[in-house]
């Protein structure tokens, strides 16, 4: 999600001359000044943006007008600006907004140019089979939430239109459900301290980028038919899109990590098994854009600590210390621009040095500079100890959305699968789904199946669905909504829930 959020000025005494460049890019003549504010201003509170990242239209009409308002300067239409000094926080004066204002019309380009892939992608089905639900539910899908569990050979969905939680066999037919508050987005399996097989689930609350906080977080007895929750862990939070179990406090008992995402306002919550019973509500950090946490010892010292992507005006991933005493310490891995549209990220080893490494994914794409970024796409960072991370590898997909590294070719390195919401439909839908194997060294060879017609895929879980040895990937079809560009028409399929690519490396026949 893209916020821009402007706040009083920081004192500077950079100077920059018309031949001098900022950011990599030579500044046109009497902008130096605007750039200089606008660094003050907004690299305040987030990742300062250079003209270059968005063209001139949409800085024009769209990213320009919304951080107007967030600094107390009037609206008259949608790209006029009034010196009302009576509107708003004014923490920029008016003359100051129109040099911002000049610097990122006059220094934008007029398009931005694709980024070039560094190895083409190769249309087959590479290690993969298509499977399809043996049935449909719902006239059109809005699929929000796929899981596969191994341990009862069961599938979780959840639909966004009508809100219920289902759960599938292993011949892909919905077998029971329950109907939820809204829609689930997060689920994790476990054995409870008496060896009853549970569940969490993360409910959205809505989906709409709101301050409305109504998201639950759910425990379910999965012995029993889906009926109601068992247990009601937390109410009212800002749009929850995860919960991690964690025992934070070193006490025994399971506690849960919460990313509330939220929309102005939301956090990182950690909510506390207390040993009466019941949870306690903890605030880590209360900013929005929580959306993505890991949990492990980072520091080796026997407590759980936390790495947390935010995805919001401040995208960055921190790492959080566990002090014992109930805190944390908050320190930067990695930041990124505000345009980012942070979406992802996971931690493996991918150059087998025994660090974990970061693959990251960007490509939220629904704010105010709804245009394709060719720095959207999918990257590596090597860790080199110390908490320092070095970028080792980026392919550019619009729009992308989650990736998920694992083995999936047994041939021991790390694969990668990606899936891209607000990809350039019209001109790669390909890339809606890609396959990336890695045939030596961080080096990639990007596959996709032919699975553009089946779907849209918001959502996705690697499992081994079928027990045969190896990952098989499950996919969720989010059919309508959020089309860019405006005057496409969608030509995938809007009723399946779900496909699975069913992984054949195992398979003696194959080759």
């Amino acid at each position: 999600m893209v916020i821009f959020i402007f706040i009083f000025p920081l004192l500077s005494s950079c100077r920059f001359t018309s031949k001098q460049e900022a950011d990599g890019q030579q500044l046109a003549p009497g902008t130096q000044e605007g750039y200089i504010l606008a660094k003050q201003h907004c690299g305040t509170c987030h990742s300062f943006v250079p003209a270059v990242y968005l063209n001139q239209i949409t800085w024009k009409d769209k990213v320009l007008p919304g951080m107007a308002r967030n600094v107390g300067i009037g609206i008259f239409g949608e790209t006029d600006y009034i010196n009302n000094d009576n509107y708003g926080s004014g923490a920029v004066s008016f003359e100051n907004w129109m040099k911002i204002v000049d610097y990122y019309i006059k220094n934008a380009p007029e398009e931005l140019s694709p980024a070039k892939a560094p190895v083409p992608i190769i249309e087959n089905w590479s290690i993969f089979k298509l499977k399809k639900t043996a049935h449909y539910i719902l006239p059109f899908a809005k699929t929000m939430l796929v899981v596969i569990d191994t341990t009862t050979d069961k599938i979780y969905t959840s639909d966004g239109n009508t809100n219920f939680l289902y759960r599938w066999n292993n011949l892909l037919q919905a077998t029971d459900s329950v109907k939820l508050a809204s829609p689930a987005v997060s689920a994790t399996f476990f054995n409870d301290s008496n060896g009853a097989y549970k569940a969490v689930v993360a409910t959205l609350g809505t989906m709409n980028a709101t301050d409305v906080s109504e998201g639950q977080i759910l425990k379910f007895d999965l012995t029993k038919k889906l009926i109601a929750a068992e247990d009601t862990l937390a109410q009212k939070l800002p749009r929850p899109v995860q919960s991690v179990a964690a025992d934070l406090n070193n006490d025994g008992l399971i506690d849960w990590v919460v990313c509330g995402f939220g929309h102005l306002k939301g956090g990182l919550y950690w909510l506390q098994q207390l040993p009466e019973g019941g949870y306690r509500k903890n605030i880590i950090l209360e900013v929005p854009g929580a959306i993505k946490a890991v949990a492990q010892d980072f520091n080796h010292d026997g407590w759980t600590d936390l790495m947390v992507l935010f995805a919001h005006d401040d995208e960055s991933i921190r790492l959080f210390t566990n002090d014992h005493k109930g805190s944390f310490t908050s320190s930067r891995i990695l930041t990124f621009p505000p345009v980012n549209g942070s979406s992802g990220f996971q931690l493996a080893d991918f150059n087998k040095d025994g660090l974990m490494d970061i693959l990251y994914t960007c490509g939220d794409n629904a704010d105010l500079s709804i245009i394709l970024k060719p720095f959207h796409g999918m990257y590596i960072y090597l860790n080199k100890g110390n908490s320092t991370y070095k970028k080792a590898y980026f392919y550019p997909v619009n729009g992308c959305t989650k990736a998920i590294a694992a083995d999936f070719d047994k041939d021991g390195d790390l694969d990668i699968a990606t899936i891209a919401f607000f990809a350039d439909f019209k001109n790669k839908p390909a890339e809606k789904f890609l396959y990336f194997e890695q045939d030596k060294a961080m080096h990639f060879v990007p596959h996709s199946p032919p699975i553009e017609k089946n779907g849209r895929w918001i959502c996705m879980d690697v499992n081994d669905y079928d027990k045969d040895g190896d990952l098989d990937i499950i996919l969720g079809n989010f059919a309508r909504g959020f089309i860019i560009p405006k005057d496409y028409r969608p030509d995938w399929d809007v009723s399946t829930p779900f496909i699975i690519l069913e992984n054949k490396i195992s398979q003696k026949s194959y080759k």
